[in-house]
């Protein structure tokens, strides 16, 4: 019963936010504020900056509410927002290297890194270098295509499925120096 009353309070929510309700934005904001950092922060290493994408981010929620269709969940039609403000953000800052030359710095730094279990596999997906990082969340957290991946990143599906598999092999390298046992495939193709 209440999974049907807060589906009703979302269409509810997004009504009166498309109408310009301020209550009902803030109430969208705090209802996923906190899910789509954590998608940002997946992206975008530094803390502020993953704040500043997702702030970024909802604005173009709000500004593109009314198009929202009620055909999937409101969350993933966000979350998918997130992602590509995530994309634009790092691609304006030049955070994006498709190729190997940042891999030696970042791959030593994860090495000395110590934590429980989850920050370590954080840790490691960290380490990859920026395209690395990002191909391998779209394909093995979003979902996405090899082909929808490398539409949205304007690279080849070739360099997509390369930049996978070498991160799928760092993560997996870096995880066995923790001693961590790599057994899950990491999204496997």
């Amino acid at each position: 019963m209440k999974i049907i009353t807060l589906h009703k309070n979302e269409k509810s929510w997004i009504k009166k936010a498309v109408a310009g309700d301020p209550r009902a934005c803030r109430t969208i904001y705090e209802n996923y504020a906190s899910k789509m950092l954590s998608v940002c922060r997946q992206y975008i290493r530094d803390l502020q900056f993953a704040e500043d994408a997702m702030v970024s981010g909802f604005t173009k929620v709000f500004q593109n509410l009314g198009s929202f269709e009620h055909r999937g969940s409101f969350e993933g039609w966000v979350r998918r927002i997130m992602v590509r403000e995530c994309i634009s953000f790092l691609r304006k800052r030049q955070f994006v290297v498709f190729d190997d030359e940042v891999y030696e710095a970042q791959y030593a730094e994860a090495k000395t890194s110590s934590g429980i279990w989850e920050d370590d596999i954080q840790q490691q997906i960290d380490a990859l270098p920026q395209g690395y990082k990002m191909v391998f969340l779209l394909y093995a957290v979003e979902g996405y295509k090899h082909h929808e991946i490398a539409d949205m990143l304007k690279i080849s599906e070739g360099t997509s499925k390369s930049q996978l598999f070498k991160a799928r092999k760092m993560l997996q390298e870096g995880l066995k120096l923790k001693g961590i046992s790599s057994s899950s495939k990491f999204g496997g193709s």
